[in-house]
């Protein structure tokens, strides 16, 4: 890693600054700006000519995600070094969360007020699922034996709490952090595993191609499963549309309803951080 994780906060926060200041019409997360870089830029949902809700609350964000950038988790995730143990936890507690995260998403289908959005909402609740499934066929079969944990009852609860609340801009602004924060996370992870493996070489303008040691960078490593997951193109469609959404509500709503957002966006990024460092700490009740 020849960047520290600091620095790539910056240069991201450059790149953003550069679309605002010239007003340039970004529409899809772009690829990163050379073949030496570690990151890639901001996904930037349309023009920043004037930011976006989104654009704000992701700037706003900046010690946040400098913070899960720089956690050792992230850092021994990446190299392959994580503690089995440490994982298969992590694991656990996310099948936890995924059951309550499908269930919020439920609810943002149930008081969206377009066609578009239900569907979106249902759809996402569905993949939740399935995704929880797949951990319990794969590497977590206990989930009768283990609780889960202050930070993921904490997480879980904040966003069903959300739900209740039956403010659907404000439950939409906290669903998409982990949408945002893990695309951002294991797409910054799997690009670093296949550098490491000199999986990808300099593109023609599209960005890096991956060349055919990727597969089996990901297959060797321990991790290659989750790595694979969340850094696909399925998964960046996915959180860019969520963006769009949370946009289009923060657009169409009033200042009072805006801060009710903003609370809940950076308030979940917070609980993305906690998830991590709780998994990480092994946390577990204390009596």
């Amino acid at each position: 890693m020849n960047d520290h994780p600091t620095d790539l906060i910056a240069h991201a926060d450059a790149a953003t600054d550069r679309g605002v200041a010239s007003n340039e019409a970004v529409t899809d997360l772009v690829n990163p700006v050379d073949a030496d870089a570690t990151s890639f830029d901001w996904p930037v949902p349309r023009a920043c000519g004037s930011p976006s809700f989104t654009c704000r609350v992701w700037t706003e964000a900046k010690p946040i995600k400098a913070a899960i950038l720089d956690h050792p988790f992230i850092a021994e995730l990446t190299r392959g070094t994580l503690d089995q143990d440490v994982f298969l936890g992590y694991l656990r507690q996310d099948a936890f969360y995924l059951d309550a995260y499908a269930r919020a998403m439920a609810a943002a289908a149930a008081q969206a007020p377009s066609s578009e959005d239900i569907v979106f909402w249902a759809t996402s609740a569905r993949d939740a699922i399935l995704v929880e499934r797949e951990l319990h066929a794969g590497r977590v079969t206990d989930l009768d034996t283990v609780l889960a944990s202050p930070t993921t009852t904490g997480y879980t609860s904040y966003l069903l709490s959300l739900a209740a609340s039956g403010c659907y801009p404000a439950l939409a602004a906290g669903v998409l952090p982990c949408f945002w924060v893990y695309e951002f996370v294991g797409t910054r992870v799997k690009e670093q595993v296949l550098r490491r493996a000199g999986a990808v070489r300099d593109g023609d303008g599209d960005g890096d191609a991956v060349l055919g040691a990727g597969a089996d960078a990901l297959a060797s490593h321990a991790y290659g499963d989750w790595i694979g997951a969340y850094g696909d193109e399925a998964f960046r469609e996915a959180t860019s549309a969520a963006i769009g959404i949370v946009d289009r509500l923060a657009d169409e709503t009033d200042v009072a309803t805006r801060s009710r957002m903003r609370e809940a966006f950076l308030t979940a990024c917070r609980y993305e951080w906690m998830f991590w460092d709780a998994a990480y700490r092994q946390e577990g009740w204390p009596v």
